[in-house]
């Protein structure tokens, strides 16, 4: 199957090869949350983002290897419902912005800040703390070292997916604050050709959002 990033709940992953990394992207729970699996080439190491719901689905993608690593991307519940079973079943590390720990099911044991790096096996993680869908949201950005230094693949959790910044609940500061991080650590930092993959629904790029930006702030939302 070649991926494009559309993945159901009860559908199959869909997957990718980047230099260094493969990424599996599946759709688990009630609310359609996307879980990612990072897998180092060259360590066999597993990274998973977001141990949002149905466990079992979660575990199959590990196909019996062993889970170094699971990050989450932020506090709120349906991102977080599998998140003690399969620590539990995989007694993985744990790993979520110091904002947001106090707040997770399972007390995280890595707490990570702004332009901290995350490692899985070869292959390097840099955080970028978004504040305002939730005051300990996080997006992770991966250019193989450099070579993928052009089209960087970042996983923004909830606070941006194609059409806008996430949900901040109409609260302004909230919004002003997710927008000022999206423009000036994501926008202004990562070219276009960056690859987004989001909490939820499909992928995009910053090239596909960037012209929408003014827009967005404008609508407040």
């Amino acid at each position: 199957m070649t991926y494009n990033g559309n993945v159901s709940v009860g559908g199959p992953a869909q997957t990718r090869e980047l230099p260094g990394l493969t990424i599996t992207k599946v759709a688990v729970g009630p609310m359609n949350n996307n879980a990612y699996l990072l897998r180092c080439t060259n360590t066999g190491d597993l990274l998973l983002i977001d141990a949002a719901n149905e466990p079992e689905t979660l575990l199959g993608l590990l196909d019996g290897q062993p889970l170094s690593t699971i990050v989450t991307t932020h506090r709120h519940g349906d991102h977080t419902a599998a998140l003690e079973a399969v620590a539990h079943a995989t007694r993985a590390e744990t790993v979520a912005h110091v904002e947001d720990a106090p707040a997770l099911p399972l007390a995280p044991s890595m707490l990570v800040s702004h332009h901290d790096t995350i490692d899985v096996g070869d292959c390097t993680l840099k955080v970028i703390h978004l504040r305002g869908h939730t005051p300990g949201s996080i997006a992770l950005v991966y250019d193989a070292g450099g070579e993928l230094a052009d089209q960087p693949h970042l996983f923004t959790g909830d606070s941006l997916f194609p059409g806008g910044p996430g949900n901040t609940q109409q609260d302004a500061d909230r919004f002003n604050s997710l927008m000022t991080d999206l423009t000036e650590r994501v926008f202004a930092e990562l070219p276009d050709g960056t690859w987004v993959y989001p909490g939820h629904g499909g992928d995009t790029t910053l090239g596909t959002e960037r012209p929408h930006l003014g827009e967005w702030r404008a609508r407040g939302w």
